[in-house]
């Protein structure tokens, strides 16, 4: 996919174009309204690098791949986009996905700076060659345990899929809830339809259910038969991993996909960059963007900069990481080795738990930052 023209009245650039590989998902079984919002992102960074004149008089050109939240797709992506030049990779949404690109970026010497994924181990070894914006798992999601313990839900159970990614984030919330006295109940949805799931959830003394499952299935249907469920009229439903960002969300569920707590990674108000973006991002998506868009526009704006300063040279724009200092939407975004993280980690985009008004299901209340 090539960046598109530059309007009339801007200044054009010339020469060779600088190749950045962009992994999305784009089709099922991937989250393909998430990958639409990183897309939107991204391209809109590329469009104002050029619009700006490019990287040195260059025009930078975005190369996109459909990674359908596959890890043997994204890493094949990966070495396609390495032998057609790339100069190095951006995007990606899906965890495990994010995982398998990293690796085989890693392996062949191909700097990625991931966007959204946020699976601790990135990679199973320290590296210098991936960088990642979105913050880590076990960071936001103790954010989201502090705004549980902190609106009196000790007792949580979720319901979960067989995944790396859920699993961490089980593992993530029970050990955060243990020294005040919390457990976590896990409900496998591999064994439970949504009834059982209500069924279960009489009889383990939750009060909360948090939704670690596919969107929309299936975490739709199990709202729906909470929601239906009298038993459980006082249970709160959450949803750490933020299905509920996404107008399908309200689509699908309309005043049942209300009042369900999520995570994303805003600050309360947006800076003026931040609101200039976020309103040509609204343009391009013809509704609101997530921050998932956010994060696809500072990618680009991370990798502009790094590209002017240091080149195009891999090796190079590798070994950049430490020394970048770039104005985002969301703040300064800065890499650091963090405990814990095997690549470099942006300490922290802004974190918040909100949800969507029961009054007015299109506006979103913040109910904590962390």
């Amino acid at each position: 996919m090539n960046t598109p023209p530059s309007p009339p009245g801007v200044r054009r650039t010339a020469g060779s174009a600088v190749r950045i590989g962009a992994l999305v998902p784009l089709t099922r079984p991937g989250w393909a309204e998430a990958g639409q919002h990183l897309l939107a992102g991204l391209e809109l960074g590329v469009r104002e690098v050029n619009d700006a004149g490019g990287i040195g008089g260059r025009p930078l050109e975005l190369v996109v791949r459909d990674t359908a939240a596959d890890p043997e797709k994204a890493a094949a992506a990966v070495d396609e986009l390495a032998r057609l030049g790339v100069a190095a990779l951006a995007g990606e949404y899906h965890s495990v996905v994010a995982r398998a690109a990293a690796a085989r970026a890693d392996a062949l010497g191909l700097p990625f700076l991931c966007s959204s994924a946020v699976l601790d181990a990135l990679t199973d070894r320290p590296t210098d060659r991936v960088a990642r914006l979105a913050p880590a798992q076990s960071h936001g999601w103790r954010i989201y345990a502090d705004f549980l313990l902190g609106a009196g839900h000790s007792r949580i159970a979720v319901a979960t899929q067989p995944s790396v990614y859920w699993a961490s984030g089980t593992r993530i919330l029970r050990d955060h809830l243990a020294p005040h006295g919390g457990a976590v109940v896990e409900l496998a949805m591999d064994a439970l339809t949504p009834e059982a799931v209500c069924d279960a959830l009489v009889d383990s003394g939750a009060t909360a259910l948090l939704l670690l499952v596919g969107h929309p299935d299936p975490a739709v249907p199990i709202v729906k038969a909470v929601r239906r469920d009298q038993r459980l009229a006082g249970l709160l439903i959450g949803a750490p991993a933020g299905q509920p960002e996404f107008a399908s969300w309200a689509a699908l569920l309309g005043a049942d996909g209300a009042a369900i707590p999520f995570l994303r990674y805003l600050p309360e108000r947006l800076g003026p960059l931040g609101a200039r973006v976020g309103t040509a991002l609204r343009e391009r998506l013809a509704e609101a963007p997530s921050f998932v868009a956010f994060e696809g526009y500072d990618t680009i704006a991370v990798l502009a900069e790094v590209l002017r300063s240091h080149g195009t040279d891999r090796s190079r724009i590798a070994a950049s990481w430490p020394h970048v200092a770039v104005e985002g939407t969301r703040g300064k975004i800065r890499f650091s080795r963090t405990p814990g993280i095997s690549v470099w980690q942006w300490a922290w985009t802004p974190v918040q738990v909100v949800d969507r008004d029961p009054a007015e299901p299109d506006r979103f209340r913040i109910l904590h930052s962390g």
